[in-house]
C-alpha cells in the first residue's frame, strides 16, 4: 500500500477527460484503488477520483461515515468503488452546498448540484452497481465524477464571490462546508 501524491489545481491530469477502465478486475486496478483509499484516509477525505492521484481513468472512491451523515441530515454510505460510472439526474432542482476538494486545498464555494440522481458504473468484481442518491451523497458522486470530465467545482460554480478561504468561512459565518472530496474543514490543510 502507499500514500499517492493528490494532484492540486493546475495540473493538466485534473483538465482533460479520464479513460474508461478496461478491465475493473485488474490486479492493476485493485492495487489503485488500496493506494486511493489509504490516501483518501490519510488526506483525511470523504472521495477521491483517480486523476486526482495523477492516474487518467474513469474510477472514484467515496464514502459517508456516520458523523458525516448525521452533520448533513444525510444517510451514511459505506466506502464505495465505481468504475466507469455514469451520472442520471432524477429532478431539474438543484441546491446549492459548500464544497472543498483535496486538489484545491484550503479552499470552499457553493455549488450547486442535482439533488437527487440515479449513478451506476462496476466495482472491482466486474459486477454492476446502480444506486439512487439523494443530498450529501448525491452531492458527493457528482463532485467526484466530475473529475472523470475534467471538471473542479470552482468551474460549477454561479459566483466567484461565494470561493473563500475555509478559514475565513469558519471565522466569519461558523459554518464548516462539509465537502465533497475533502476533509471536514475543521481539519482541512
Amino acid at each position: 500500500m502507499a500514500i499517492l501524491k493528490i494532484a492540486r489545481m493546475g495540473h493538466p491530469v485534473l483538465l482533460q477527460p479520464a479513460a474508461q477502465v478496461p478491465d475493473p478486475t485488474a490486479p492493476e486496478i485493485r492495487q489503485l484503488v488500496t493506494d486511493m483509499i489509504e490516501t483518501m484516509e490519510d488526506a483525511p477525505g470523504t472521495g477521491l477520483a483517480a486523476p486526482q492521484v495523477h492516474v487518467p481513468l474513469r474510477l472514484v472512491i467515496f464514502k459517508v461515515s456516520p458523523e458525516r451523515a448525521q452533520a448533513e441530515a444525510a444517510e451514511s454510505q459505506p466506502l464505495t468503488v465505481l468504475i466507469n460510472p455514469r451520472i442520471d439526474p432524477l429532478t431539474e432542482e438543484t441546491a446549492l452546498g459548500w464544497e472543498a476538494c483535496l486538489s484545491v486545498p484550503e479552499l470552499a464555494g457553493l455549488v450547486p448540484r442535482w439533488t437527487r440522481i440515479r449513478y451506476s458504473g462496476l466495482d472491482l468484481e466486474g459486477a454492476r452497481i446502480e444506486r439512487e442518491a439523494s443530498g450529501f451523497h448525491a452531492r458527493v458522486v457528482q463532485h467526484e465524477c466530475d473529475h472523470l470530465d475534467g471538471i473542479l467545482y470552482p468551474q460549477r460554480m454561479e459566483n466567484l464571490k461565494d470561493l473563500l478561504f475555509s478559514s475565513e468561512l469558519r471565522h466569519w459565518s461558523g459554518e464548516a462546508p462539509h465537502a465533497a472530496g475533502s476533509s471536514p474543514i475543521k481539519e482541512a490543510s
